[in-house]
């Protein structure tokens, strides 16, 4: 089975967030997993951030051991189309798009994919953001 894990999950699981462990099933098959590029964005920027560019370039080599994938036109295409009919912002769009368009799982805790088919959805703790 082939996953996607979103940008909320990764950095929950390098956080090691209170749900970091449900994470664990995708993130442990690095041979299943199926990398965004846009994760790959989201993640380094928000790693920058908080605790420097080391530890992004340390993040960024354990997701690149999975099969990174591109916005590519077809799937731009594809994520646009969701993105309307799902109302999701653009990262969102993509990453599920991503995950559709090679049959994978997608891990999250974003709400905004709670509901949809072929997602494996694990709420934040309250209180965090």
């Amino acid at each position: 089975m082939k996953h996607v894990v979103d940008s909320s999950a990764w950095l929950e699981f390098f956080a090691d967030g209170p749900n970091a462990e449900a994470f664990l099933e995708p993130l442990s098959s690095p041979e299943q997993l199926i990398v965004p590029t846009i994760t790959l964005y989201e993640v380094s920027k928000v790693v920058q951030r908080q605790r420097g560019r080391d530890a992004a370039i340390q993040v960024l080599a354990v997701m690149q051991q999975g099969r990174e994938v591109s916005l590519d036109a077809p799937l731009a295409i594809q994520a646009a189309a969701l993105g309307l009919e799902l109302g999701l912002p653009m990262a969102d769009s993509i990453i599920l798009a991503t995950a559709r368009a090679h049959g994978a799982t997608l891990w999250t805790q974003d709400e905004d994919f709670r509901d949809l088919d072929g997602v494996r959805y694990f709420p934040k703790p309250a209180g965090k953001p």
